[in-house]
C-alpha cells in the first residue's frame, strides 16, 4: 500500500474507549498512516526495566483494522522522572553551568553513559517488539534532534567527550594550539585534559574554539542518532527510518544526520507563534522545503503539517479556510511524497494544549477535518503517481552549516545573518518562478546553470578551486560580500587582500571594507533601474518575452518610479582589476563611486561579486541581471486577476514544478486571498487538480500533468 496521507497521533491522552472512534473517522478522512508514541517513555517503561508494549499493540492492531499503518517513534525526547530522580547526571547543563531539570522535554545529555545505556535498552526492546510487525512500517528515533539542545549541554560528560572529540581532530595539542591562536589572551593548553567545555565567560570568547564546540555538538546529535538507527537497522531490516526535521534549525548539521536515514522529514508551522508577523512568507515555506530536499537530495516525508493554530504560551494566527490544504500542496509541490498531518486532536492538558489539532478539544469533526478529508481523497490517485518526483532546478544556492555557525559566532554587523541573507537570494529567484536547489560546498556544480556562493567566509584551497573550475568550464557563480576572510579554523586568511583565496576569481581586491550595521548605503546600479515598489517580474531576455506581463529588461511594474538602489548590513570596497567590469558603485558615504558590484569573465563563465546586502528592488534587478546572462527561463507570470493587459503582477503566486522519468509535475499556487490570473511560459500539459485554467481563486492550487 502506498503512504500517502497521515497524523500524528497520542492515543495515551485520551480514554481507551475513545480510539475506536479516532479509527473510523481516521479511516473516513483518507489517513493512512500514523506516527505514535515519541514521547511515552514512561507508559512504554513505568519503572526501570519494566516494559509495557500491550497498550501500544492495541492500538496498533485497532488501527490496522482500519486499513492505517504505524510509524513508531523512539521515546528518547522525554526520559521519564523515575530516570531523573534516579540518575540526575542525565539531565544537561547549560552555557552558564545550570542544570536543567525535568518538567520539558529533551531534558537529557546525549553524551552521559548512563543515558545511553537506557536509551538503548528500550530501542532494543522496543525493536524486539515491533520489528517482525507487518502494521509498523517504520521508526522515527527521538524527535527533532537540535530542538530545545542550543543551549546544553555543557556538563563534565560533555567537557571529556569534546576532548576527546579534539584529540582526534587535532593528534597532538599543539596543533590545537595553532588552529585555535590560544597565544591570545593566554589561552594556550598543555595537554586535552586541560580543555574546557566553553561555559559563560566573563567577557569574550575564542571565535576558533566556538566553532569546533559547534562543531562537535553537531557530531554529538548525529552520533546519538546513529546508536539508535543502527539498533532498528539490525532488528527490523524490513522497516524504513527517518526523523523529522525543522528547516534551517541550526544545532547540528542536518546533510551529516540525514546519512544513515532512509529518507528525512521536515515539521511545517506557517503560522508558529514564535513568528513575529503570525505568518511565514510563501518564499520562506518555499525555501524551507527545498532546503529539506537538499539535506539528502532527493523526495522527503512531511511529518508534521500544521492542521491549525499553534500555541504554548501564546498561539499564533487562525488559518484562513483553504490555506490548510494549500500549505500540504505546497509541501507536495516541492518534493513531499507523503504528508502527514499534526496533530489529530488537541490536547486538553500539558505544554500543547492550545497547539491545535484536526479535531478540537471536544474531538468533533469540523472546518479542518472536513478540508483535510477533500484534499486527500482528491489527490491521493496523483500521489500515486507522483511518488519520487523532486524539482530540477538550474539555479543553486549554497547553504553551509559552518559558514552559518561562523557567523553565529562573529555576525560581523549588527542585523547581517546568514540565514536571512541565504533566504534573501533564494526570495530573488522564487519571484521569478524559477526552481531552486539548496546545496553543498561538495556538490556537483556544473548541474547548475547559475550557483549562489552566500557569504563564503570560510574558505579552503579545495573549495576556491571547485569555484574556479565551475567558471572556466562556463558557469555563473555569484559570490557575496564577505567571502574569503577567513580559514576552516575560523581564524583570518592572511596570504592576500581579501576575498583571499577567491582574489583571482573575483578579479577585484577589498582593501576597505564598512560594517554597515542598521544603516544603508546608496548603490548606483546601471545595469537595470531599481524600483519603488516590488521588482519581482523582471525576466529579462532569457525569460518570457512577448508576454503582456513581461518585458524585456524591464521591470513589469505600472507607474514605479526608479529609486537609488541601497545595500544593507555592510558594504566590501571593491577594487577592481583591469578587465573586470564594474556593474554598480556606491552612491554614499565617503566611498561614493567605488565599485560596489563586478564582473569577471574567467575561461568560458563568469563570476560576479556583491559587495553588499542588496535591498528586495536592488536584489530583484540583479537576480534579472544574472539569468539573463546564464539563459534560465521563468515558469510563467501571474497578475491580480481584473488588472487589465499590463496590469500589477502578482507576487502571492507561486510556480513551482517537480519531475519523474519524464513526467512533469507543474503547480501553480495562489497565497492570496483574492483572485489571480496566471499564465505559462511554455505548454505546461493537463490540469489535473483545479478549474479554469489560468484563473485562480483565493488560496487555490493548480497541477499540471505533461
Amino acid at each position: 500500500m502506498s503512504i500517502n496521507f497521515g497524523v500524528d497521533y497520542y492515543p495515551e491522552h485520551w480514554p481507551e474507549e475513545r480510539w475506536e472512534t479516532d479509527a473510523r473517522l481516521m479511516q473516513e478522512m483518507g489517513v493512512q498512516v500514523v506516527r505514535m508514541a515519541e514521547f511515552s517513555w514512561h507508559k512504554l517503561e513505568p519503572v526501570e526495566g519494566t516494559y509495557d508494549f500491550e497498550w501500544l499493540d492495541r492500538v496498533i492492531r485497532l488501527l490496522a483494522k482500519h486499513g492505517i499503518k504505524t510509524i513508531l517513534g523512539t521515546p528518547s525526547a522525554a526520559p521519564p522522572a523515575w530516570m531523573c530522580n534516579k540518575y540526575p547526571d542525565v539531565m544537561p547543563v547549560d552555557r552558564n553551568g545550570q542544570r536543567r531539570y525535568f518538567g520539558g522535554r529533551h531534558h537529557d545529555c546525549q553524551s552521559n553513559p548512563i543515558y545511553r545505556e537506557k536509551v538503548t535498552a528500550i530501542v532494543t526492546r522496543m525493536a524486539d517488539h515491533f520489528g517482525n510487525n507487518p502494521d509498523v512500517i517504520g521508526w522515527q528515533p527521538d524527535n527533532e534532534l537540535g530542538n530545545s539542545h542550543l543551549d546544553v549541554c555543557f556538563c563534565d560528560s560533555c567537557r571529556k567527550s569534546f576532548q576527546k572529540w579534539l584529540q582526534k581532530k587535532y593528534v597532538n595539542v599543539g596543533a590545537l594550539n595553532k588552529a585555535w591562536g590560544t597565544p591570545f589572551w593566554s589561552q594556550e593548553y598543555n595537554s586535552f585534559e586541560e580543555v574546557f567545555a566553553p561555559l559563560k565567560t566573563l567577557t569574550g570568547e575564542n571565535p576558533s574554539t566556538m566553532l569546533d564546540w559547534k562543531r562537535f555538538h553537531s557530531d554529538l546529535i548525529v552520533d546519538f542518532l546513529t546508536m539508535q538507527v543502527n539498533i532498528l537497522r539490525e532488528k527490523c531490516p524490513n522497516q524504513f527510518v527517518t526523523h523529522n526535521y525543522m528547516g534551517f534549525s541550526n544545532c547540528v548539521d542536518y546533510y551529516k544526520l540525514s546519512k544513515p536515514l532512509d529518507f528525512v522529514c521536515q515539521d511545517q508551522y506557517p503560522t508558529g507563534y514564535w513568528i513575529d508577523d503570525g505568518w511565514a512568507s510563501p518564499s520562506e515555506l518555499a525555501a524551507t522545503l527545498d532546503v529539506i530536499r537538499s539535506y539528502k537530495n532527493r523526495s522527503y516525508w512531511m511529518m508534521e503539517q500544521e492542521s491549525g493554530i499553534c500555541g504554548w504560551e501564546y498561539m499564533g494566527r487562525l488559518p484562513a479556510p483553504g490555506q490548510l490544504p494549500l500549505w500540504a500542496l505546497q509541501s507536495i509541490g516541492h518534493g513531499a511524497d507523503t504528508v502527514v498531518f499534526f496533530r489529530w486532536r488537541t490536547c486538553t492538558f500539558g505544554t500543547e494544549e492550545y497547539w491545535h489539532g484536526i479535531l478540537p478539544h471536544n474531538g468533533v469533526p469540523g472546518r479542518t477535518y472536513n478540508e483535510y478529508k477533500e484534499l486527500i481523497h482528491k489527490m491521493n490517485p496523483l500521489m500515486e503517481q507522483m511518488k519520487g518526483a523532486v524539482p530540477k532546478s538550474d539555479v543553486g544556492i549554497i547553504f553551509s552549516f559552518d559558514q552559518n555557525w561562523a557567523f553565529e559566532i562573529q555576525p560581523n554587523a549588527r542585523g547581517l545573518n546568514y540565514q536571512n541573507h541565504v533566504r534573501s537570494w533564494y526570495k530573488a529567484f522564487y519571484d521569478r518562478h524559477m526552481n531552486v536547489d539548496f546545496i553543498t560546498e561538495r556538490a556537483d556544480f556544473p548541474q547548475y546553470k547559475l550557483i549562489v556562493a552566500p557569504l563564503q567566509y570560510l574558505m579552503s584551497p579545495v573549495l576556491a578551486d571547485s569555484f574556479t573550475r565551475y567558471v572556466e568550464a562556463g558557469g555563473h557563480l555569484v559570490l557575496t560580500m564577505r567571502s574569503g576572510v577567513k580559514e576552516t579554523d575560523n581564524r583570518c586568511f592572511t596570504k592576500d587582500a581579501l576575498p583571499g583565496l577567491l582574489r583571482k576569481l573575483a578579479g577585484a581586491q577589498i582593501l576597505d571594507y564598512d560594517a554597515l550595521s542598521q544603516n544603508e548605503c546608496e548603490v548606483r546600479f546601471d545595469g537595470a533601474d531599481c524600483q519603488t515598489e516590488s521588482s519581482d517580474h523582471f525576466e529579462g531576455a532569457a525569460g518570457f518575452d512577448g508576454s503582456s506581463c513581461q518585458k524585456k529588461s524591464e521591470v513589469c511594474l505600472e507607474g514605479a518610479a526608479p529609486a537609488a538602489c541601497h545595500g544593507r548590513f555592510w558594504a566590501d570596497v571593491l577594487t577592481p582589476d583591469e578587465g573586470t567590469e564594474v556593474l554598480a558603485t556606491y552612491a554614499s558615504e565617503w566611498y561614493k563611486g567605488a565599485a560596489a558590484v563586478t564582473a569577471h569573465n574567467v575561461g568560458k563563465g563568469v563570476c560576479w561579486y556583491v559587495g553588499t546586502e542588496p535591498d528586495d528592488a536592488f536584489m530583484s534587478a540583479l537576480a534579472g541581471l544574472f539569468v539573463d546572462k546564464a539563459e534560465i527561463r521563468s515558469m510563467g507570470c501571474a497578475k491580480k486577476a481584473g488588472s487589465g493587459l499590463h496590469g500589477m503582477p502578482a507576487t502571492d503566486v507561486e510556480f513551482v514544478s517537480k519531475e519523474k522519468d519524464g513526467v512533469v509535475w507543474s503547480f501553480v499556487l495562489n497565497h492570496s486571498a483574492e483572485p489571480r490570473t496566471y499564465e505559462y511560459a511554455v505548454d505546461a500539459g493537463e490540469l489535473v487538480f483545479g478549474e479554469n485554467a489560468g484563473t485562480l481563486a483565493a488560496y487555490e492550487v493548480h497541477i499540471y500533468r505533461k
